[in-house]
């Protein structure tokens, strides 16, 4: 896993369209893996894939009061 950069308003790359996933692969499993452990990093609840430079509709989350329940 890794931690990836997280893009903070007004970067003009958070307005990019995001492409649907058609099928779930290794490559989205892995981008869903390092986006729960940047999120868990920078102490979130949520994460949108565009957030992170990757402009697929992926989001992870966890509302969770222990962290233990990561939802994507």
């Amino acid at each position: 896993m890794a931690k990836l950069p997280i893009l903070e308003f007004p970067d003009e790359r958070l307005r990019t369209e995001a492409a649907a996933v058609e099928t779930v692969d290794d490559e989205v499993r892995q981008l869903v893996d390092d986006m729960l452990e940047t999120m868990y990093d920078a102490r979130g609840i949520g994460l949108a894939a565009t957030q992170v430079d990757v402009h697929r509709r992926v989001i992870v989350m966890d509302v969770s009061d222990d962290q233990s329940a990561p939802w994507c």
